[in-house]
């Protein structure tokens, strides 16, 4: 009986594990539509181009180019018609207003806390994402601008 739930946990396991490295799928800038290419050109300038990818969410097709701007990564989503939806930028902990670090060191709990991004959907600061290591494992935590919990992820 216990072998056969082990059986069972560790295929839906792998079963994830295989829609997720599918979900995300590493492209050549020339794999671009047109109007992702003029704007991963226009949002590169004075950054490091370090790859491009594609991804579905929700049912859309949306591109990514992952850039490193002054030692910093940042990444930035657009839908197939070229829009930017969402800019991830990482800042330095160090940087951010009290209520923020607070509001993380909160949601990481005995976590220790490395990466830090401001998420940016359309124009506006919609949540500050922390990359957290507890023991062995990684997880991301969020909070909203001011360092409040999210109602929802990001």
């Amino acid at each position: 009986m216990t072998k056969a739930i082990l059986a069972g946990v560790s295929a839906m396991i792998m079963l994830s594990l295989m829609d997720a490295s599918a979900q995300e799928k590493k492209l050549k800038k020339s794999d671009l539509p047109p109007a992702v290419q003029k704007t991963a050109d226009e949002q590169s300038k004075g950054a490091t181009v370090k790859g491009y990818a594609s991804e579905r969410e929700d049912g859309k097709l949306l591109y990514e180019v992952e850039l490193e701007v002054n030692g910093r990564t940042r990444d930035v989503t657009m839908s197939a018609d070229g829009a930017v939806l969402e800019v991830e930028d990482q800042v330095d902990f160090k940087s951010l207003p009290a209520p923020v670090r607070l509001g993380l060191k909160k949601k990481a709990g005995a976590g220790k806390i490395g990466k830090v991004e401001s998420l940016t959907k359309r124009g506006t600061l919609v949540a500050y994402e922390a990359h957290v290591l507890t023991g062995n494992k990684r997880s991301e935590v969020q909070v909203g601008p001011g360092g409040e919990p999210l109602a929802h992820p990001e």
